[in-house]
This record gives C-alpha cells, sequence and structure tokens, in this order.
C-alpha cells in the first residue's frame, strides 16, 4: 500500500521483489517519476501485466500491526480512503539511505518544577482512578495547578518500568520545551521530542528509531506523534485535550482524542485527556461512561481565592483616562507588579496592529482582492496581510477614492497593544507572543528567559494561555474578554470560556497570590462570572442546556459539507442540488443551508456549505460517501465557521 500524499486511491498496487518480504514491510518503491514509502500487505501471484520492482526494503522490522488497524478504523469512522490513512503512518521524507545516524535530542534546560515532592493525596487518588478504571480512555479534569503534570509523569514512569513506551501530545510546540524538561529529570527513558519544525529528513530518521527501538521511549509531540510505529505502547497522554490544534484541517479530518481513544484500545494502553475546561461534548460523553477523574484542589500550599479579581466595565470611559486600551487600574497594577520585580501578563487574542483600515470620510475600507476580508495591518513592516489567503500590500497613504489622506487605522491586534505597553513602561522588558513570532522570538526558543523572570511583561495571543507555569507571574490583564465571541458559531462561548479560565489560571498556581484584571463590555456575564471563579459546573451547565435546545453536540453528531467553484452562482448551485440529492434519501437528519461559508471568497473561488445534523453517526457516513468528487466532507467538525 502507497503512502504518500499524492496518491489518494485506497486500492493497493503491486510491485516485484526476489525475496520473500514479510507482511507490513517498509519498502520504497516507484510511483511515476518519484520514489515513494509504501507498505507490503500481502502476497499475490504474477499477474499478466506487468509490474516494478520494489526498491529497497527500508528496514528489518515490519510496521506494528496496530498501525494498520487503525488507518482502517480512520478510514471507516472520518469516511476518507486507506491512502489517506495510512499516509499518517508514513516517515516525512522518502529518499534517506537507511544506516544514517539519527540526530541528537537538543539539550535539555533544569526545569524549576519540583518533581520529587510526595505525592499529594488528590494527585495519588487520580492515579489509582485511572489505573482502576474499566475504561480504557479517562478524562482527567483538573483545574490549572491542580498538579495534572506531575500525574501524568508518574503514570508515565509506571508505564516504563513495565517495559513499554509513553506517547505525550501537546497542542502546540511552544509546550514541548517545559514538557520535555519535566520529562527528561522525571522519566528513565529517553525523551524524544517530535515536532513540524523538525526537516523531513529529521522526522524520518528518528521514524525509523521508533520503529526499530527495543527499549520503551517516551515521545513527545502534536497529534501526529500518535502514528509513531511503537510495537509496545502502554500510555498516550493527551495534555490541554480541549485544545482546536488536535483537530486536523486536512484529510482525514480526525479528531486526536477520537484516534487516542481508538489505539488505546488497539493496544492495550492507557488514554488520559487531561485539561481544566474539557469541550462540553467530551465531558458530556466521559461523564456518561463514567470515566472523569477529578482534581479540584491546588497542588500547592495556595488557595484560588488568595487570588484578586477585579473585572472593569470597558463601557465606561472614566476608568480609561490614561490610555484608550488598559484601565487605570490595569495600568497601576502593573507598576506595582514590576515594583516587586515580578512578572505580568497581558492578554488579547488578536494578532497585528490594526484590524480596519478605512476612510472616515467615504467609507472605503482596504480589503483583500481574494477574499473580500479586511486586511490586517502590522506597522512593524507597514504593510496589510490577509491572514486567510496570505495577501500583502503597502497601505495606499490616501483613499483610492475620495482622495482624503487622514486614512485611520482602528481597532489593535498584539503588536499595537504591544507598542502601547512599551511606551507605558519604557524602562521594563517587554516582549510579544503570537503566531506572527520571527524565528528565535518563538515562545519555546524563549522559555528559558521566560522561565528565569528576564522577561517583565508577557503580551500576546492565545500562546499564552496554553499550560505554561511561570512561576514570577502575579499579573494577568485581559483587555478585551469578549475577543473570541464574536465569532457566529456554537462553540464561540465555550472557546472564551476555555480561552479565559486558562489565561487566568497562569497566576494562582502556589507561587505568589497574585491578581486578575479583567476587561469587559458585559461585566455580568456567565463565562466571566464562571472563568473568574473557576466554576466550572455553571458554565457547562448553562451551555450544556442550550446545546440541547438547539440539538449540538453531545446531543447531535455533525457534518460539514463545503464546496468550491469557481463562481458565487456556480457554488450556489452545487450547494442546491447536493441538499436535493441528500432529501432524496429519506434519512432522519437535519439539513441547514445553503449558506456561504464564514469566509465565502478565498482567493479565486467561493464557497458554499451544508451543515447536517443528526442522532445517529451512521447516517452522517452515508450522506458523506455520497458526496461529489471536490465537496470536502468533515464529519464531528470542531466548528462551523
Amino acid at each position: 500500500m502507497i503512502a504518500d500524499g499524492r496518491y489518494h486511491s485506497s486500492a493497493p498496487l503491486t510491485y516485484s521483489f526476489d525475496d520473500l518480504l514479510p507482511n507490513l514491510s517498509v519498502v520504497s518503491v516507484p510511483l511515476r517519476n518519484r520514489t515513494v514509502t509504501g507498505y507490503v500487505l500481502n502476497e499475490v501471484s504474477k499477474p499478466p501485466f506487468g509490474v516494478k520492482p520494489i526498491k529497497t526494503k527500508l528496514s528489518d522490522n515490519p510496521l506494528p500491526y496496530h498501525c494498520i488497524q487503525l488507518a482502517e478504523w480512520l478510514r471507516d469512522y472520518y469516511c476518507c480512503t486507506f491512502g489517506e490513512a495510512l499516509r499518517q503512518f508514513a516517515p516525512a521524507a522518502t529518499v534517506i539511505r537507511r544506516g544514517a545516524s539519527a540526530p541528537e535530542p537538543a539539550p535539555l534546560l533544569a526545569t524549576e518544577e519540583d518533581m520529587d515532592q510526595p505525592l499529594t493525596d488528590q494527585q495519588q487518588r487520580a492515579i489509582d482512578e485511572i489505573k482502576n478504571s474499566p475504561s480504557t480512555s479517562i478524562l482527567l479534569h483538573g483545574q490549572t495547578g491542580s498538579g495534572k503534570t506531575r500525574v501524568y509523569m508518574e503514570l508515565a514512569q509506571q508505564t516504563i518500568e513495565a517495559g513499554r513506551s509513553v506517547v505525550i501530545l501537546v497542542p502546540e510546540i511552544a509546550l514541548t520545551t517545559q514538557l520535555s524538561q519535566i520529562a527528561s529529570k522525571k522519566l528513565s527513558s529517553e525523551v524524544i521530542i517530535l515536532h513540524s519544525e523538525l526537516s523531513a529528513a529529521e522526522r524520518k530518521k528518528i521514524w525509523f528509531r521508533f520503529l526499530e527501538s527495543k527499549k520503551p521511549v517516551t515521545v513527545i509531540g502534536p497529534r501526529s506523534a500518535l502514528f509513531v510505529p511503537l510495537e509496545n505502547l502502554g500510555l498516550i497522554i493527551v495534555d490541554e485535550a480541549h485544545e482546536p490544534a488536535y483537530k486536523q484541517e486536512q484529510a482525514p479530518r480526525y479528531h486526536s482524542l477520537r484516534v487516542a481513544s481508538q489505539l488505546g484500545f488497539l493496544t492495550g494502553s492507557k488514554v488520559v485527556m487531561g485539561s481544566a475546561t474539557p469541550n462540553i461534548a467530551d465531558y458530556y460523553v466521559a461523564a456518561q461512561k463514567d470515566s472523569v477523574v477529578e482534581m479540584r484542589e491546588q497542588a500547592k500550599a495556595s488557595d484560588w481565592s488568595d487570588v484578586k479579581t477585579e473585572v472593569i466595565d470597558l463601557k465606561d470611559r472614566t476608568k480609561f483616562k490614561k490610555n484608550h486600551y488598559l484601565s487605570d487600574s490595569l495600568i497601576a497594577e502593573i507598576n506595582h507588579t514590576l515594583a516587586a520585580k515580578k512578572q505580568a501578563l497581558i492578554y488579547y487574542n488578536r494578532r497585528g496592529s490594526a484590524r480596519i483600515i478605512l476612510c472616515d470620510k467615504c467609507g472605503w475600507q482596504l480589503l483583500c482582492p481574494n477574499c473580500d476580508i479586511s486586511l490586517v495591518y502590522h506597522s512593524d513592516q507597514h504593510t496589510a496581510r490577509c491572514h486567510i489567503c496570505g495577501h500583502s500590500e503597502v497601505p495606499p497613504p490616501q483613499c483610492p477614492v475620495c482622495s482624503n489622506p487622514e486614512i485611520v487605522y482602528k481597532s489593535i491586534g498584539s503588536k499595537a497593544l504591544f507598542d502601547e505597553v512599551q511606551k507605558l513602561f519604557p524602562s521594563a522588558r517587554v516582549q510579544r507572543f503570537d503566531s506572527d513570532n520571527l524565528p528565535g522570538e518563538r515562545l519555546n526558543e524563549v522559555y528559558d528567559e521566560v522561565l528565569a523572570g528576564n522577561v517583565d511583561i508577557l503580551v500576546g495571543t492565545q500562546l499564552l494561555a496554553k499550560g505554561l507555569d511561570l512561576p514570577k507571574l502575579n499579573l494577568v490583564g485581559i483587555i478585551a474578554a469578549e475577543a473570541s465571541l464574536t465569532l457566529p458559531d456554537f462553540s464561540s462561548e465555550e472557546r472564551t470560556y476555555q480561552l479565559l479560565y486558562q489565561v487566568i489560571g497562569r497566576v494562582g498556581r502556589g507561587h505568589t497570590e497574585g491578581k486578575v484584571i479583567v476587561q469587559s463590555y458585559d461585566p455580568d456575564s456567565v463565562i466571566i462570572k464562571s472563568a473568574l471563579t473557576r466554576n466550572w459546573n455553571e458554565f457547562y451547565k448553562a451551555t450544556l442546556e442550550e446545546r440541547q435546545t438547539f440539538r449540538f453536540p453531545p446531543f447531535s453528531y455533525l457534518l460539514k459539507m463545503v464546496c468550491r467553484r469557481a463562481t458565487l452562482r456556480g457554488a450556489e448551485n452545487a450547494a442546491d442540488n447536493l441538499r436535493t440529492e441528500f432529501l432524496k434519501e429519506g434519512l432522519p437528519v437535519e439539513i441547514i443551508g445553503p449558506t456561504p461559508s464564514f469566509y465565502a471568497r478565498r482567493g479565486k473561488y467561493y464557497y458554499y456549505q451544508l451543515i447536517v445534523k443528526s442522532k445517529d453517526r451512521k447516517h452522517l457516513l452515508k450522506l458523506a460517501a455520497k458526496a461529489p468528487a471536490g465537496w470536502i466532507c468533515e464529519l464531528d467538525p470542531g466548528d462551523l465557521l
């Protein structure tokens, strides 16, 4: 079977080889004018047509059988081809000679977190419950600072001592540094980091190390780490399990939590999915199966009640006399934090310097010529960029419609906020963290500097909300709590709560008392109140009732169908025709649309979509299988945007 991105069929190809090869042998074969990786499925009789020979047997170790089983499950569960499913298990490159030396692991720095302290009663109880649970997959619901990482490490070490390997998933590369430091200190196995910033050659070398490993190893990486060819897997940990990054956006469009659960079932591994803010649907399903383990207490001698909270009403402009974006209270608290030689974190989940560029005389607005959405201004490069298609241009010096020289830049992003903070606190060491960071500036690359307190004020987006433990952090300021609520989607409230809870949870972790200041247009919102008080149950109950009313997960399954056409009318007609075909099936489903996609135009194409709801996922699989060529079929989408 071919494991290459350019081979989309489910049918295996026939090749010849002089010697008998075991099933699942890893080989290189010619495919058109390229050499690609393939797996031997079985021996067949010589066909009547000519066949090409296998070039090379790449390893004496065949692919573990559970990899083929998981690929078959991916094919059936996410309605993709067998080739697309099996491609997930392929090494990244195809032309490296066997026998090349593997890259040395990056040097790891000592972590300040002491993993050698005695386990708390709560941590020991969680470990026992996980080990004794009859369920393979466990949702570890632990509030920030409760010590989930320590639980992970204890379970991992026990698994390694039993002679089995461990896979630890993280949603962002930035978290691999911190977690690998802890793992290298605590675990007796080799710790290998796998992520997308490695070259294709490095990834392939590491892949063969996994295939040929005789000893237990610990793998830390993003969702692709689920597909490493480890023969004796014993534990899978999914850290920050609520993160959208665990959803694959290319075929097969899988969710890592579902894949991890199936991999655990196939290998007999325990699967631990940890989060302080689990997804509503995941928590509901786990609770129904009695497979939720709770950790509600702080691991260190501190209580969340020690953290002071303050909500500033953004509508009351009398509280913003010193700066348009930072309230007087937040500025005063930053000064207090700096004087105490502590760190402050300023959070705003919008990139760039200005979100809108317009003429205040005639109303002209600078839009992407490909996508018809606002270009985002980046002052450090003096360019306006589209965050969808990547189009970039220099803003005009005057309005192209009325020649008005007063072009207005409105609605700031993280870059403009960074500039504001630098002006207000010129003697502070300020650093910005978002997805626009250049190499050398990224959080995982300067984490040791941040951990050591060499950065006074951290300014950034959701990258700062993901699992960081900063002992010197004393203040969290949230510029606009509703930034994520503007998205018209069933998941926007859940995502807003998760981001607020996570970024607020960077303080109150047992290091300092801490303070949180939230600026909001709706201070009485249940989302803000429950995030500030860490009242998961209040938010869960309110959101679950709303989901049930409107038949969204976990009370229905979803299928998102998207078509792309060269004209708007063509996209609309294609979506109308598919809706008609779906209705002819007579299945008990609800079809919403067709409607333009959230980003209705990207480049030269127009996009329309259908949303199908059903209480039975099999009905959605049947409809997805009938989709014409060229349609994007996404089962269990994380959002409908």
